[in-house]
């Protein structure tokens, strides 16, 4: 049977970026029944929100989402994401977000004498609750006594499930866990954090755990990468360290990433997280690769291993020898990139 994948373009240069990712596993040749959904920005103005009310409903009838971005200026942030990728996360609980950070040959790197051998890290960010739990309110407002009270919501379960996962990706790596932490000021979430990475971390003898503050960690990424193998974080801490890995690995462009629930039978979704980029949207310059990625992440989670594989030598031969667009030193429009592409995987 074909994999039933979701194809969500959304906004501004997501519909320009899947679009590339789509002709990438077209061309692999796995078999695939695609479904495109008109959510987003477009949806809201017509709809008063961002999705339908099915929409959960409709992302269980597939295998895996594959998303552009969401957001335009018209529509307030909060509105925009609260009223979709926040709300496909936390409904069908796809607890972990995985983003590799790893500098492809042919790409500028800002790290002075840096190379692709120094960089390969792999980010495992809890997804589902911690400072993004959406838990709090606002009294008082517009007057001078006016409140924002925001909660995070830290659960032994959801630090549990996260921190076995990293430890398990470890295992098929280069066996070394960094846990993003900041119990010295943070007195009772990121306590039960470290003391169930440490629990964690008895249980998987070949792997080395390490706890680290999450400023000196960001120090850490800049001075010396190559230090570093699976980087666990919460959901917070790790939004800001995979946008820094990013830079790293040549810019946001570069970025994948897949939002899963190991073990769950529900769909994962799979992105790249560099915006929907309103300033450049419609001018074909923006580069496919963070979405292309995205698509070998997602066929990998399908069992798709192979089709995943050649996806990403294709990526490797073509971000090496070009085209590349000009965020990565290139002058190549968005489906010159992905043309390239798929004539790799010929």
């Amino acid at each position: 049977m074909p994999h039933r994948i979701a194809l969500l373009p959304g906004d501004g240069v997501g519909i320009e970026v899947t679009a590339e990712a789509r002709k990438a596993v077209d061309a692999v040749g796995v078999d695939v029944d695609w479904t495109e959904l008109d959510w987003g920005s477009d949806h809201y103005h017509r709809h008063g929100q961002m999705m339908p009310e099915n929409a959960l409903d409709v992302a269980r009838n597939h295998d895996a989402i594959l998303m552009g971005a969401i957001g335009h200026p018209s529509v307030p942030d909060d509105v925009a994401l609260w009223g979709s990728i926040l709300r496909i996360r936390q409904q069908l609980d796809l607890w972990a977000n995985i983003r590799p950070s790893r500098l492809l040959a042919g790409v500028p790197c800002p790290l002075a004498g840096r190379g692709p051998e120094d960089i390969d890290m792999l980010f495992v960010r809890e997804n589902s609750e911690g400072e993004y739990s959406g838990v709090g309110g606002r009294a008082h407002e517009g007057l001078d006594e006016e409140i924002a009270i925001e909660t995070s919501v830290f659960t032994r379960k959801g630090i549990e499930r996260v921190l076995r996962y990293a430890f398990e990706l470890a295992e098929r790596r280069r066996g070394v866990v960094t846990s993003a932490t900041k119990s010295n000021v943070v007195r009772y979430a990121y306590t039960l954090w470290d003391e169930i990475a440490a629990e964690t971390a008895a249980r998987y003898p070949g792997v080395r755990y390490e706890r680290v503050i999450v400023d000196a960690l960001c120090a850490r990424m800049v001075r010396n990468p190559e230090s570093l193998d699976v980087v666990v974080a919460s959901n917070l801490f790790g939004d800001i360290l995979t946008d820094l890995a990013a830079a790293i690995q040549g810019g946001m462009g570069m970025a994948a990433s897949a939002n899963v629930a190991p073990g769950a039978d529900v769909p994962g979704l799979f992105e790249p997280v560099h915006g929907s980029a309103p300033d450049i949207a419609g001018q074909g310059i923006a580069n496919p690769v963070g979405a292309i990625w995205s698509a070998a992440l997602m066929l990998e989670h399908l069992g798709e291993r192979e089709g995943a594989q050649r996806i990403m030598r294709a990526l490797e031969d073509v971000c090496r020898d070009g085209p590349r667009t000009r965020d990565i030193g290139g002058t190549a429009a968005t489906a010159a990139v992905g043309d390239a592409v798929v004539a790799r995987l010929a």
